[in-house]
């Protein structure tokens, strides 16, 4: 796996962000006055470590060249002799853990929610400004909006001095309100999307699945928010044996009742946090019974709604529906079996999670 958090030694006391600038042209003091104060050069690099000098201090990073680093934006916590790469310049998949606290105990959540919490948001702030050109930052949890305040003013501030940066946004969907309209207006919504789920037409489904009752009622009413607000929607479904009969019927719903939706995207489940715990129950093979997920896709897409299917290995996927199939794993946690080996669309598969099993549970699975 790549690495998103590394050793270091620094001569700070409290945590900082940086970006390191490993680029040769920047190893001589002229080219080090030309850094901002967010900044830091590479001066020095040998096998203890590569050395970095910039208004903040010195920073020695450990266990990765320098050349993989360049232009990486870190958050350093001097305390702990660490450094999360909050922003890596050469990846897409860059992500904002804004908080683990959660109220809803979804039965496949990959990352469980925990009590304790720590405000990062200024720290988010800096790295955000200090992103590459163009790029898309993820903002997720826990559930984000938890912060709803913080998050907004955060969002406000960045985009006023990054007019090319864009967001996704991952929510439960459950904290909005009528107050929220002027704020969300006042955003330039074409660079933001929200990513919330909808498990099932079935109030009763969607609530287990979610482990709060009232849940579905609620998203509904807030999902009326957002779209009075002109927010754009990723529509979330996880695929599993709760749901998965019901994906034609949660389309029909989709398409009468929430067509103002920009994607639909239906999401195999991971194996980690609750997934592992529950994964004999909740795994569905779509490798095997692709049928519902068809009907699905078929009904949204003729009502000019896009569909996409994240997560899903393109050998599972019968061949008509691949093109709806990017590769959404993030390349941090991207992992292939044995059976790609020799496959000619490895290279454009987004393959498995890293902790995917190796007993995969796909009984239609293998290079093509």
């Amino acid at each position: 796996m790549i690495p998103l958090r590394i050793k270091v030694d620094t001569d700070a006391v409290e945590s900082y962000v940086v970006r390191l600038r490993s680029l040769e042209g920047f190893a001589n003091e002229h080219a080090r006055h030309e850094l901002n104060s967010f900044e830091a050069a590479l001066d020095a690099a040998g096998p203890d470590g590569a050395d970095y000098l910039g208004e903040g201090g010195s920073i020695r990073i450990h266990g990765i060249d320098p050349s993989e680093v360049d232009g990486d934006v870190l958050l350093v916590n001097p305390r702990r002799g660490v450094a999360d790469r909050l922003i890596r310049r050469s990846s897409p998949h860059n992500t904002f853990l804004v908080t683990e606290r959660c109220d809803q105990l979804c039965v496949m959540c990959s990352q469980p929610p925990k009590e304790h919490h720590v405000d990062m948001f200024p720290h988010f702030e800096a790295a955000a400004l200090l992103a590459p050109q163009d790029a898309t930052i993820g903002i997720s949890g826990g559930e984000p909006t938890l912060f709803k305040d913080q998050l907004l003013e955060f969002l406000q501030r960045v985009m006023a001095e990054r007019s090319d940066l864009r967001f996704h946004i991952l929510t439960n969907g459950q904290h909005f309100d009528e107050r929220d309209l002027v704020a969300m207006q006042s955003l330039d919504r074409g660079r933001i999307v929200w990513g919330i789920p909808l498990y099932s037409r079935d109030p009763a489904i969607h609530d287990e699945i979610v482990g709060k009752q009232g849940a579905q009622e609620r998203l509904l009413r807030n999902l009326a928010i957002l779209c009075r607000a002109g927010a754009q929607i990723e529509l979330r479904t996880v695929l599993m044996e709760p749901n998965a009969r019901g994906l034609p019927e949660l389309a029909r719903f989709i398409t009468t009742t929430l067509p103002f939706v920009q994607t639909w995207a239906i999401m195999q489940m991971e194996n980690i946090g609750y997934g592992r715990k529950n994964w004999k129950t909740l795994f569905y093979d779509s490798s095997a019974g692709f049928d519902v997920v068809a009907r699905a896709l078929d009904l949204v897409r003729s009502r000019g709604i896009d569909a996409q299917l994240y997560n899903f290995p393109l050998c599972t996927v019968p061949e008509a529906y691949r093109p709806l199939a990017p590769s959404t794993i993030s390349d941090w946690k991207r992992a292939f079996m044995d059976e790609c080996d020799g496959c000619d669309l490895r290279s454009q598969c987004g393959g498995f999670f890293e902790w995917h099993p190796r007993n995969h549970g796909y009984s239609g699975l293998g290079a093509i």
